[in-house]
């Protein structure tokens, strides 16, 4: 059994300490990732699991003694995919009042979404450290891109839809990189193998939200400053852990958490053959 309880006490008020830097909110939100993903594993579920998240009345939206709206203080801004089996703060670990959170298919950046964040960022400056791009396995919105792709008579089905085709064409910059990092690595034979559908999707999902986020700090550059960082991950529907694959080529690892994305092009070159090296993308073109 996993409960999640919510704790508020009305007696007395509750205020976390909010991170002060961005090392500091990276940390926060990466070891509460890390306590979601062992709390609900499987093979320890068979001892009840209980987590408690204490919570002030500003986070539960209760007026002040005064009868003023809460304040809004995340410390943190996430762009993540709308994809329901990734609820974000559940993900982290985080209560109410602690992320700014915007979700859309693909997690693609468009100008809504960039004018959100560009929001946070001008608005809630005292709290806010961290922006975030969240990126999932298996995702739906690259797989359309993917499929589309490899079949362009697949792309009719969004013609007469120009919002879908918005998502699908935005889409198409991370899955042509991902073609040519497979193929840099495996060949042109690459393919051929039956798990390269499924090799296209993974290694296209993880350079989305590295240029995703790499696109954010270049066009919020004026509000990001140096108090604050841009960083990326992708949230594996198995394991429940954010990481990435990252590396040089030869070097390539799996890195738990969020880190920031390449700086210039041939650091997407570099990030795109370590995830098409990767274990699982490997497993997937090895047979």
């Amino acid at each position: 059994m996993f409960e999640i309880v919510y704790q508020f006490d009305p007696t007395g008020r509750h205020t976390p300490q909010m991170p002060s830097n961005a090392a500091e909110a990276r940390q926060r939100l990466e070891e509460g990732n890390r306590a979601f993903a062992i709390d609900i594993d499987p093979t320890t579920l068979a001892t009840p699991v209980r987590r408690v998240f204490r919570v002030d009345a500003d986070d539960l939206n209760l007026p002040t003694a005064d009868g003023q709206p809460p304040l809004q203080q995340p410390f943190a801004a996430i762009l993540g995919c709308s994809d329901a089996r990734v609820p974000t703060e559940i993900v982290f670990g985080q209560g109410c009042n602690d992320l700014f959170v915007v979700r859309v298919a693909g997690n693609v950046l468009g100008s809504e979404c960039l004018g959100s964040i560009d929001y946070a960022l001008a608005n809630l400056g005292k709290t806010l450290r961290l922006v975030v791009v969240l990126g999932h396995s298996r995702c739906g919105a690259v797989t359309a891109a993917v499929d589309s792709f490899l079949d362009p008579a697949r792309y009719l089905a969004f013609a007469p839809s120009h919002p879908l085709r918005a998502i699908v064409d935005r889409l198409m910059v991370p899955v042509r990189a991902a073609q040519r990092a497979i193929e840099m690595s495996w060949s042109f034979q690459a393919i051929e193998k039956p798990g390269y559908r499924q090799a296209l999707i993974e290694t296209a999902v993880g350079l989305n939200a590295a240029l995703t986020a790499a696109t954010i700090r270049r066009e919020l550059r004026d509000q990001i400053g140096p108090e604050r960082e841009v960083v990326y991950g992708v949230y594996d529907l198995i394991t429940r852990r954010v990481g990435v694959t990252i590396g040089i080529p030869g070097e390539c690892q799996y890195t738990s958490g969020l880190v920031n994305p390449p700086t210039d092009l041939t650091g997407f070159d570099h990030l795109g053959i370590a995830i098409a090296t990767s274990p699982p993308v490997s497993d997937l073109l090895r047979n």
